[in-house]
């Protein structure tokens, strides 16, 4: 992992410090904190890589666009590239006594399979609580992965098989993964819906600073409002505008915490021609102030 300097959120790029020509690394907790500077410890980040968490013990707290997720034994989390998230801490502030491994692995070093690509979306869930059962394939899945890529550092394999190995049991952890429930206990949507849901989300992240209208969305996409809304509704259980309110507000969030733009400055950026309409939207979706939750997070 590199950083590069912001004031506020620390940006991080993928970087292998084995020097290994493969797009991931499988290490654990433990391992990775002894490489964190007291600045990426304690302070949110900002990654350009996928992180997956598999806890096997201990307990901890991790925020991810600011939401917190108790960490304990069975805890999955996925982080996608571009969420802010602050690393598991404890009850002292300090990173957490967890028992974990973590998987850093590039977008594209995944075999691309229809059911990978689903998981990898920058939409889908953060955190699952793994059942005993369904526990305990999953530590096998990633202990498989960490030993082949053990045998990789250690070059007692043909580092291109073995390279190639890594991407499969990757492909068949992130397929494990797509089967999971959603954590939200949302129904999954029919092959269209979720093609409409998809269209949608990827078109709102292009757009959201533009536009809130689940019409001009639905006119973009060649869809109806009706038909919109209820595909969102059957993957999340929100409707379209509700979807669309929550990312702008996640937006003005992000801008708020880690920059000294001025309300304002924000609210015009994310479309919004008054401060005061601002303000009244970002308190009905946050329950707090701009002001207040600037001041929170500082």
């Amino acid at each position: 992992m590199v950083e590069s300097g912001q004031r506020d959120v620390i940006d991080i790029a993928y970087d292998n410090p084995d020097r290994l020509h493969t797009g991931i690394e499988v290490l654990t907790f433990d391992a990775l904190k002894p490489r964190l500077k007291r600045s990426v410890a304690r302070r949110p980040s900002r990654l350009d890589f996928h992180q997956l968490m598999l806890v096997r013990g201990g307990s901890g707290t991790v925020m991810v666009d600011f939401v917190t997720y108790p960490c304990a034994r069975g805890t999955l989390l996925h982080l996608r590239p571009g969420q802010v998230q602050r690393l598991p801490y404890g009850t002292d502030g300090r990173p957490a006594t967890l028992d974990a491994v973590l998987l850093m692995f590039t977008a594209d070093f995944p075999p691309p399979l229809p059911a990978t690509r689903e998981v990898l979306d920058r939409f889908g869930p953060v955190a699952w609580h793994l059942p005993p059962d369904g526990f305990g394939a999953f530590e096998r899945a990633v202990a498989e992965l960490g030993a082949e890529y053990q045998a990789l550092r250690a070059a007692t394999a043909d580092a291109e098989l073995t390279g190639a190995l890594l991407r499969q049991l990757l492909g068949a952890l992130l397929i494990r993964i797509a089967r999971l429930p959603d954590p939200a206990g949302c129904p999954v949507p029919s092959t269209t819906g979720a093609e409409v849901y998809l269209a949608f989300r990827r078109e709102l992240e292009r757009s959201f600073a533009a536009t809130r209208s689940v019409e001009e969305y639905a006119a973009r996409l060649g869809y109806s409002p009706r038909t919109l809304t209820r595909a969102c509704l059957a993957a999340t259980g929100r409707s379209a505008k509700q979807l669309a309110d929550a990312r702008v507000a996640l937006q003005a969030q992000r801008l708020l915490a880690h920059t000294d733009l001025p309300v304002a400055a924000i609210g015009r950026a994310l479309g919004f021609t008054e401060a005061t309409n601002f303000g009244k939207f970002f308190t009905r979706e946050t329950g707090r102030t701009p002001g207040d939750f600037r001041r929170a997070q500082r």
